[in-house]
């Protein structure tokens, strides 16, 4: 298939529902006389299955719209609880749900938004272990994740269950969508990136920042491309990426080619069960260059003792105007080779971050350095607030 091609709509449904009710045609009235979905095409989307990973920034409008839209059984996987730094951009949740699981807002959203759907909540990571069982019993995948090993395997999961994969990612301003689909002739993930980036070169959005209307826009083009898939209508992202640049309001499209030696799609796979992701993209440690961990709980018994210590702070001085603890030193990572030498080389220094990623590269380069008494403190300020003090702004 080529990029742009029509592509048929999705196998029904083994168990498809019944037909529309009074108040389902009066609901969806403004899609049922589009002639390109219909009464038929309705019936279709009630009887699909789509299971949307993550309920956060680019779940929230893919699920919104899938929900309005008709389709009958939206599944929502997400182990992460409500944050408030998460509300400018998740609109699946409000300030009342602060604190709860995500799949319990975002559920109860959903169904106030339509509830003639059926909502399936899976409260866990998407794993290995359960990823191809969980997919079972669904259509395609919606990929709003936003981490590589996640990224993989929903991918690789997909490739295996010949299923659609629409894939969104959001970066500050930017961000991107396609659809990975081998079995229609196009691109997997893996087609297009091979290898995972080295881990902490790309920043997550609690490290970057992203604007905030930018997944309601890259996430409702997911939401677009799943139903088109379901009806069969349009032409598809398959082989095709799209880019949004949101500052200069362009949109720029790529054509996609699949790998013929791709491991997972290609004409030889060599990988042809789920693997060990974490492992995949953040490789074996090195035991012999391991940063030493202490655990915030460790640290806050530190605190509580006379042995001196230094507590260096190597996020930005906007973090650290956000949200900071007592007694920190600031030296952002990138001011660390220039500065290191304001730290005492004798002292023991405990390194800290937004969630333990950069403080463990500044832990290793200072040990480099010659600071020999270094360790990373896991989780970093963000499982601080956390476990030890509620009163330290999370974000």
């Amino acid at each position: 298939m080529g990029a742009g091609e029509k592509v048929a709509a999705l196998a029904p449904n083994e168990k498809a529902t019944a037909g529309l009710n009074d108040a389902e045609r009066r609901r969806y009235s403004r899609h049922i006389m589009l002639p390109e979905i219909g009464v038929a095409g309705q019936e279709r989307l009630k009887a699909a299955r789509v299971l949307c990973l993550g309920a956060g920034g680019l779940g929230s409008p893919a699920a919104l719209y899938l929900a309005a839209a008709g389709v009958g059984t939206i599944g929502l996987v997400d182990d992460d609880r409500v944050a408030l730094s998460n509300l400018h951009r998740q609109l699946l949740h409000g300030t009342k749900d602060v604190g709860r699981p995500k799949t319990e807002s975002a559920s109860e959203r959903l169904r106030d938004a339509n509830p003639e759907i059926e909502v399936r909540l899976h409260a866990c990571r998407f794993e290995s272990a359960n990823a191809e069982e969980i997919l079972r019993e669904y259509d395609l995948i919606v990929d709003g994740t936003d981490n590589f090993a996640t990224r993989y395997l929903s991918n690789d999961v997909a490739v295996f269950a010949s299923k659609p994969n629409v894939y969104g990612s959001i970066f500050r301003f930017d961000g991107q969508t396609t659809v990975f689909a081998p079995h229609l002739g196009g691109p997997c993930y893996r087609c297009l990136f091979p290898e995972p980036p080295p881990p902490g070169e790309v920043p997550s959005c609690a490290e970057a920042g992203v604007l905030g209307v930018l997944p309601g826009i890259v996430g409702t083009m997911q939401a677009t491309e799943a139903i088109k898939l379901i009806l069969g209508i349009g032409e598809s992202l398959i082989g095709r990426l799209v880019h949004f640049d949101a500052l200069k309001m362009k949109f720029r499209e790529f054509n996609l080619k699949r790998d013929p030696d791709c491991p997972v799609c290609g004409a030889q796979p060599t990988i042809t069960k789920p693997i060990d992701y974490e492992m995949f993209c953040h490789g074996a440690p090195d035991l012999t260059k391991a940063v030493p961990q202490v655990q915030v709980r460790e640290l806050a018994e530190r605190m509580r003792s006379e042995r001196p210590f230094v507590l260096l702070d190597v996020r930005e001085p906007f973090e650290f105007e956000m949200a900071r603890i007592e007694g920190a030193h600031l030296i952002p990572l990138g001011e660390l080779p220039a500065r290191c030498q304001e730290l005492d080389r004798e002292t023991e220094i405990f390194v800290f971050c937004h969630s333990g990623v950069r403080s463990e590269r500044a832990a290793e380069f200072l040990r480099a350095s010659g600071f020999a008494r270094v360790a990373n403190v896991a989780g970093g300020i963000d499982a601080w607030s956390e476990e030890i003090d509620p009163e330290v702004p999370r974000y």
